[in-house]
């Protein structure tokens, strides 16, 4: 056990949340409210009109329904989300990813009415979130940060100046930037005119703040992230890295843990730079050092995200914790429990974003009812999604359906078993990531681990060509059945012509008695 600190709370002084409210939806969402269950903690739902009979609502003990398809008019009002976290009586509001998970007004909002945010504090959010003040910060840590600009760049000479001390090529990035928006490269100084111009207006469409910044572009380097855990005690833990230098577009596709190749004296290296990160930003909650590896064991600060992560469960599987209680128990006032030397990586872990994304034609977005699916099983595999029976993927929000992860001694049953998986797997009605990994699991780069950021955009595993005859087939499965059966809508309604309901069967026989009173449940509220 870890010392305890002065100061350290007594367990009856600590808060105790009976009551979570969960500001999320899809697979992150169905996780969270399972997290909280095994602990003994009720969960609320919050849905938008889209998702009313969405998987994460149908599990949790209650529903609200916070506003239109939209997410601006949904999961991202802050007014009213915090609305249904009060009249529900929540004591505390988990984030998951995306939407509100890093949103400084949201964290200030919730402290504002009282109410408990699972993640870390608004100070370190803001911090972090902003990429030039992190690089500073970073920086004075002692932290490796790519060479670049301190600055916000205003125009073409101040960014060419920088450019000729570090090298091309580079790059411009947003400031207040995430997700690879707000990114453009730069080859020459005749670039910069166009580029700072287009990354600002972008940075200030997405994020409503255009300043950017020039940092060195790391061409072939590997992307690298260490997960920490730090609690209101002044304990930080880290738990290992994670390897996500499968992406297309700056979107990781594949994660693995550990990361083939990583010597253990770089591993250590970067584990008490992501713990250096950790303190120079007073951080509380779980969150994630992201790192450029390059050359010669070289690596450097690319960007903290203050949030749970989407691959979070391979660290999972390889460490033998459960990321999302540990956020609880912080957030609770409860200390780690555990250093992570009594959490050694054991086997190896990786995962499979399964995305509705077409492989075939430039991975562009599948959207529609899903027909039927079938989850893959066995040995040492793990699946978090929204699959359920009338679900269907809405053009409103992320093409994440689900998270394919499996377990394996060494990292060759890890890979075979992730081909069984990948091959179990079936979903009709919309097209999916699955030929994609499956390609990338015989490919001979990724299996000796010679990979780096941009490999899937050069290798093109995939192409219209490729496509095999089943997909047809599986398309005239999907409309048979729709014909049968009567087409569903992402929100579960019925849309087949002949259909006499209104609303799906489900919702029909749950009317008036939305869950039994007698296993706990609750009848969501509007």
């Amino acid at each position: 056990m870890l010392p305890r600190t002065r100061g350290q709370c007594m367990a009856e002084d600590r808060p105790s949340f009976e009551v979570i409210l969960v500001a999320n939806r899809g697979e992150i969402a169905v996780r969270i409210i399972r997290g909280a269950r095994d602990l003994g903690i009720r969960t609320i739902a919050v849905y938008s009109e889209a998702d009313e009979t969405a998987k994460h609502v149908r599990l949790a003990d209650q529903g609200v329904c916070i506003g239109p398809a939209a997410p601006s008019e949904s999961y991202l009002n802050i007014e009213a989300i915090v609305k249904a976290a009060q009249e529900s009586g929540a004591h505390a509001v988990h984030p998951g990813y995306g939407f509100l998970a890093e949103n400084t007004a949201f964290a200030r909002a919730l402290e504002k009415a009282g109410i408990a945010f699972i993640g870390p504090p608004a100070g370190a959010i803001e911090l972090m979130g902003d990429k030039i003040a992190s690089r500073r910060t970073m920086a004075d840590a002692g932290v490796p940060i790519i060479p670049g600009s301190r600055d916000p760049v205003k125009n073409k000479k101040q960014a060419a100046k920088i450019a000729d001390e570090i090298g091309y090529p580079v790059v411009i990035k947003a400031a207040a930037g995430g997700g690879g928006r707000g990114i453009r490269r730069v080859d020459s100084a005749d670039e910069f005119d166009r580029a700072i111009a287009n990354a600002q207006d972008e940075a200030r469409a997405a994020f409503g703040d255009d300043a950017v910044f020039v940092e060195k572009l790391l061409e072939q380097a590997r992307h690298i992230e260490i997960q920490v855990l730090a609690d209101q005690h002044g304990n930080v833990v880290t738990l290992g890295e994670r390897e996500c230098s499968i992406q297309r577009r700056r979107q990781k596709l594949i994660e693995e843990a550990p990361a083939p190749g990583l010597s253990p004296a770089l591993r250590a290296r970067m584990e008490e730079a992501a713990r250096s990160a950790a303190r120079a930003c007073d951080y509380v909650n779980a969150g994630t050092v992201e790192f450029l590896v390059y050359g010669d064991e070289q690596f450097a600060f690319l960007e903290m995200n203050t949030r749970l992560q989407v691959e979070h469960p391979v660290t999972e599987l390889v460490r033998g914790v459960d990321l999302v209680q540990d956020q609880i128990r912080i957030a609770q006032g409860e200390p780690i429990g555990y250093t992570g030397e009594q959490r050694p990586i054991r086997g190896w872990a990786m995962e499979c974003r399964i995305t509705a994304e077409d492989p075939f034609n430039n991975f562009l977005p599948s959207v529609g009812p899903i027909a039927w699916f079938r989850e893959p099983g066995g040995p040492g595999v793990r699946m978090d999604s929204m699959l359920a029976r009338g679900a269907g993927v809405s053009p409103y929000y992320d093409s994440l359906i689900g998270k394919l992860i499996v377990w394996g001694e060494d990292r060759d049953q890890c890979v075979r078993r992730m081909r069984r998986a990948l091959g179990e797997s079936m979903i009709l009605g919309v097209s999916t990531s699955i030929p994609f990994h499956l390609a990338m699991m015989e490919d001979a780069n990724f299996l000796d681990g010679t990979i780096h950021t941009t490999y899937v955009e050069e290798a093109e595993l995939l192409t219209a060509a490729d496509r095999p005859e089943t997909e047809g087939l599986a398309a005239i499965a999907a409309a048979l059945f729709f014909h049968q059966h009567g087409e569903r809508g992402a929100n579960g309604r019925e849309t087949h012509p002949n259909a006499r309901r209104e609303v799906s069967n489900w919702a029909m026989g749950a009317r008036g008695r939305r869950f039994p009173v007698e296993q706990g449940w609750r009848r969501p509220t509007a």
